[in-house]
């Protein structure tokens, strides 16, 4: 069963939770029932496809036994040898699931929510070397971190220590009652996101251009903003669904979007779009790449290096979405946007080019929200589709 995919979905886990939400609001702590509810959760989920659920399973064994070795051998040694080991390790299912289907016709390590899964298990591995995760990592909190069942499937990423501290947080029930009202109203926001503005732009505009549009052109035109504004309320819908149920199980998983559409510019983008990871890619990739590279010293020169890393980071991202040329394509536009705001930001420094007034903040707000649309069009592969 897809996650927040029908109204049958919502009354079992509105069930489920239940005892929950009784428990919340007497002031009594009710995470050991949490992670029983995301076990039978993950079976609902899971229900259809039994090689999925048991490739879950194998992937969740291998994680924990990754993570758990290597908290071992920091004990032993602080080599960087065994770090990068047990990285590329944590990563090659996510891997070896996003090529083997452009190979083979079977595909039995690929699971619905196997990215963000990845994501959590490497950020423990990478910040436990960095010491910002010191003590031990209980077994029972490194699974229900892992497997929590609310964003398995696209999200938000939280970080450990962020959910662990919701974790120990105490609790009243007037503590609770407003996390609950939030949570509820965030699943309604979902409702209106997803089900009713991002569903009728779907149904009504875009199923529909071939009888709106009057040429090739327009039809390009039209798909292009109504697609970028689709992706946004129905990705945002499945993350308000996301983060309500967290909130109503405790933990309040970070918030996934910030008004993208009224951007000043690319950098502003991403720090507004799909927040969880951005921030991931740019914690994990982008500063470890700077940071590697200012270390050796082999370019001296910031600016290239950092150039560098957006190059790096959006060809990544890229690849993960798919090796289809459109993923690709939409990774090495935005590495090329960034890379020219990043020359033109430093040129306006210095020659006050673009002046900070209201009429350029709007100004600026419109010309990233076109190039922004240009993007997703790209994403969406209709660019490279004949015909209208």
């Amino acid at each position: 069963m897809t996650p927040y995919g029908s109204f049958t979905f919502f009354i079992i886990i509105a069930i489920l939770l239940a005892p929950t939400i009784i428990l919340g609001l007497r002031g009594k702590r009710f995470h050991t029932y949490n992670m029983l509810t995301t076990i039978a959760a993950l079976g609902l989920i899971f229900s259809s496809s039994l090689n999925q659920a048991l490739a879950l399973i194998l992937f969740t064994i291998w994680q924990v036994l990754l993570i758990r070795l290597y908290i071992h051998y920091r004990k032993q040694s602080n080599g960087n040898g065994i770090f990068y080991s047990a990285v590329f390790l944590s990563i090659l299912p996510l891997a070896v699931s996003k090529l083997l289907p452009y190979f083979s016709h079977i595909s039995v390590i690929g699971f619905l929510g196997i990215s963000y899964l990845t994501f959590k298990g490497t950020q423990i591995i990478m910040e436990i070397r960095d010491g910002l995760i010191k003590k031990e990592l209980p077994l029972s909190k490194l699974l229900y971190f892992i497997l929590f069942f609310p964003t398995i499937s696209s999200g938000p990423i939280d970080r450990y220590r962020r959910f662990e501290k919701d974790l120990e947080a105490q609790m009243s029930g007037d503590d609770y009652k407003q996390l609950l009202y939030d949570g509820i109203n965030k699943i309604f926001l979902g409702f209106l996101y997803k089900y009713i503005i991002g569903y009728s732009i779907n149904h009504f505009f875009i199923a529909n251009l071939r009888f709106i549009a009057h040429s090739q052109f327009q039809h390009h035109l039209y798909y292009m903003y109504a697609y970028s504004l689709y992706l946004f309320f129905d990705f945002a819908g499945y993350s308000a669904f996301a983060i309500g149920v967290s909130y109503i199980m405790g933990i309040k998983s970070p918030e996934n979007f910030n008004k993208p559409f009224i951007s000043r510019n690319i950098k502003d983008f991403w720090n507004r779009w799909h927040l969880s990871l951005s921030f991931w890619f740019r914690d994990y990739v982008y500063m470890r790449f700077v940071f590697w590279m200012t270390k050796k010293k082999w370019i001296k020169n910031r600016n290239i290096v950092s150039n560098l890393g957006y190059i790096l980071l959006f060809l990544i991202m890229g690849f993960w979405h798919g090796l289809e040329i459109q993923y690709i394509l939409y990774g090495i536009y935005h590495a090329l946007l960034m890379v020219l705001y990043n020359s033109f930001e430093r040129f306006n420094k210095k020659h006050k080019w673009w002046p900070n007034n209201k009429f350029t903040h709007v100004a600026a707000i419109i010309i990233t929200f076109h190039f922004i649309c240009f993007g997703f069009y790209i994403f969406s592969g209709q660019l490279f589709q004949k015909g209208v």
